[in-house]
Order: C-alpha cells, then sequence, then structure tokens
C-alpha cells in the first residue's frame, strides 16, 4: 500500500483535531468543578483557550505533515513544542486583543501560565500527542509498524539468472554458470544458518544482473521504497521484488522518472540514510528519497561517489555504528565518523548478521582478521563469480530488519 500526501494530510488533520479538542476539554473542565458545575461558567472558559486550541491544530497539522506523528521519537517532542508554544502564542494573542501592550515584564507573565492558567492544557497536549494523536495518525495514514530485525530477520534473494555471463562488468571475464549457482546457495545458506529467513524473489531468467537484488528496493523497517535503476536493461527488475516486499505486508513507495536511485548506493546507520550520488543515482532520485523517508523519522545526508560504481562497494558499517571501507575511493572520507580502513577493496561491503557476527567475501581474509581481532564472528562466502560482475555481498540480498 502506497501512502500518499492526500492520505498524510488528512492524517495529519485528523490528529491535530483529536488533540485539540482533548486539550481545550481536559482545559476546560477543572474550571467547570471548581464552578460546582455551573453551565454559566463554560462560555468564558472556553472562549479563554480558544485561540490556544486553533493553533495547537494549526502546529500539530504541520508536524504531521513533516513527519512528527510517525514515531515515539519524534511525537513525543512534537508534543512538548506544541504545548508550550500554542497556550503560550493563543494568551498572548488575546492579550493583544484586549489593548494590552507586550512588554519584558508582560512576556514573562505569559511563560508564566504555563505552571498556571494553561498547566492543564499543555500537559493535555503533552500526553495526547504520542499517545492518542500517534494511534490516531497511524490508523489513518494505514501506517503499520513491521517487526524489527530481534523479531524477524528476512533476507530477499534472487536466483542467479541463466544469461548471468551477459551481465554488466568494468572488466569483463567468463562466468562460470554452475560455480556461480554453487556459489549462491552457499550464501542464502550462510543467512538461514545465523538465524534469518531467506525469500526469494521471481525468478528473472532474461535479467542478467537480477541476483543483485539490492539495487531493486530499499527497506525502511516498516516502508519499501522500489527503486529507478540507471540503465533501462535494469529497470524491469523491480517487478517481481514489489510483488515480494508487498507479500510481506510493507508500505510501498517508489522513485519516479526522472529519479535514477539504486539501492547499491543507499547505506543506513541508525536513522541516517547515506546515499550515493554515483553514476547510477542522480540528484532527483536522492531528493524523492529524501521526501518519502522524512515523514518516518530519517534523515538524508548526499555522499559524492566519483571512484567507485556504488556506495556500499566501497563503504558500509559495523553493528556499533564504526565505518569501514576503502579510503583511496571515498571522495569525502570526513562525512564517515569512526572510519575503519578495509585491508581490501572487496572487505568494504560488510552484511551485519548479529550484533556480533559479520558476513563478508571470501577474497578479504585480511578485512576478516581485522574484524575478528576487533572480536567480532566473521562468516566468509565466496561469491568469486560475481566479483568478476562487479558484485559484493550485499548486492545479493535485501535485508528485512
Amino acid at each position: 500500500m502506497t501512502v500518499t500526501w492526500a492520505r498524510r494530510v488528512l492524517a495529519s488533520l485528523a490528529s491535530a483535531v483529536l488533540v485539540a479538542i482533548l486539550a481545550h476539554v481536559a482545559a476546560v473542565l477543572p474550571f467547570f468543578i471548581i464552578s460546582q458545575l455551573s453551565p454559566t461558567v463554560l462560555p468564558a472558559a472556553s472562549e479563554y483557550f480558544v485561540l490556544a486550541s486553533l493553533f495547537t491544530f494549526l502546529l500539530l497539522f504541520i508536524g504531521g505533515m513533516l513527519g512528527g506523528l510517525t514515531s515515539w521519537r519524534w511525537a513525543l517532542p512534537t508534543g512538548i513544542i506544541v504545548g508550550i508554544v500554542a497556550p503560550v502564542i493563543g494568551t498572548m494573542l488575546s492579550h493583544v486583543q484586549q489593548g494590552g501592550q507586550l512588554t519584558g515584564e508582560v512576556f514573562g507573565l505569559l511563560i508564566g501560565t504555563l505552571v498556571g492558567t494553561n498547566a492543564i492544557y499543555a500537559l493535555a497536549v503533552f500526553i495526547a500527542t504520542p499517545t492518542l494523536g500517534r494511534a490516531v495518525y497511524k490508523a489513518t495514514v494505514g501506517f503499520r509498524e513491521a517487526p524489527r530485525a530481534a523479531e524477524r530477520r528476512i533476507a530477499i534473494v534472487r536466483m542467479p539468472a541463466k544469461n548471468l555471463a551477459q551481465g554488466i562488468a568494468a572488466a569483463p571475464a567468463e562466468i562460470d554458470i554452475e560455480r556461480a549457482d554453487e556459489q549462491w546457495d552457499a550464501y542464502t545458506a550462510a543467512f538461514e544458518e545465523h538465524g534469518w529467513t531467506t525469500t526469494e524473489a521471481p525468478s528473472a531468467d532474461q535479467l542478467a544482473d537480477s541476483v543483485f537484488v539490492e539495487d531493486t528496493v530499499v527497506l525502511f523497517d516498516e516502508l519499501a521504497v522500489l527503486t529507478r535503476p540507471a540503465l533501462d536493461t535494469r529497470r524491469g527488475e523491480v517487478d517481481g521484488v514489489e510483488e515480494t516486499v508487498a507479500g510481506l505486508g510493507l508500505t510501498v513507495e517508489r522513485i519516479m522518472a526522472p529519479g535514477t536511485l539504486e539501492g547499491g548506493d543507499v547505506l543506513k546507520v541508525g536513522d541516517t540514510v547515506y546515499v550515493g550520488r554515483s553514476a547510477r543515482t542522480n540528484a532527483e532520485g536522492i531528493r524523492q528519497l529524501r521526501r518519502i523517508v522524512a515523514p518516518y523519522g530519517y534523515s538524508v545526508v548526499g555522499v559524492p561517489v566519483t571512484k567507485a560504481l556504488h556506495l556500499k562497494t566501497i563503504v558500509t558499517a559495523l553493528p556499533d555504528g564504526t565505518f569501514i571501507g576503502d579510503p583511496d575511493l571515498i571522495d569525502e572520507p570526513g562525512l564517515f565518523p569512526g572510519f575503519l580502513a578495509a585491508r581490501e577493496t572487496v572487505g568494504a561491503p560488510v552484511i551485519v548478521l548479529s550484533d556480533d557476527t559479520l558476513l563478508l567475501s571470501a577474497s578479504a581474509p585480511k578485512t576478516a582478521e581485522l574484524l575478528e581481532d576487533l572480536g567480532y564472528t566473521v562468516v566468509s562466502v565466496d561469491i568469486s563469480e560475481f566479483e568478476k560482475l562487479d558484485g559484493g555481498v550485499t548486492c545479493m540480498s535485501v535485508r528485512v530488519r
């Protein structure tokens, strides 16, 4: 299911209305109780909080559109900010409408209402935004949280095409198809032996590079972004993968023309997404990805890539957040703090199987030794036939985590 802007607008509106009404009622109710349930107090009390409620609605709508209601880590600070700003602005405008002046002393008194008249209102916004407001947002937008890596670990893979030998390569070399099939079997078995489930995307026998499934989709927990490969000959690879991710219950978005983006250029580290501006991923593709993932709490950092095919060909990340890669091929090393130099270029692509277990190409024994000396368990797999096509361990799977 695609999350459209119309659905986001509707979800943000619904959440903002709910929180504003709840806060308004919560603030007026104490006056009603104190007056011994006299209805005559309601009009004046309600009027006092009208502007605060209007600003609560406006600010929460904007916050929802910017992704402030997609997760706890964003909804909580959004609620705190709105709960402070809205009642202060509302009270300030009421003061001005009544002919009052905005002096420093008056502004201090307005801030003081947060522990006085506006205290209950602010508290209601604090509580309602990350709870009921976020729940309404998720229900309206159709936002589903997929299980995290700790709950399920799935590797999407795709069998090598029969015409694999016709795949794109910077330096063409003879491909042993039978050996490639054996290596692919061992590669998928490595996942299963370490607690992962492998899910095969539909085979694409006429698409030589289709085994490099990573280039067709990028996953962000519950969100799957279908890519748009730079080469026309590879764009057909996306179709079968769309069927696979939809079958996993993930929300689906798509990079559209004229944007191009390939998954090999996308490196996720926590909430930060490093995207290579390479020959395969253009500026419009990066812009579209930034717009798509922002509501889900991710920030995108563009990275120049002029010395390699893809970003993850030259740099990936370890479980502790340390980057590992080939410094000679990275245009801007300063973008990657905590950097560790791989001992071989093919040692730069690393797959995290668990917090202490890494998957690495058997062609990088010195890097494997380095990582083992740092306390990691390294699982080495022979993918030499795929390396002839400029592939790496990260290229041949997409991890749901």
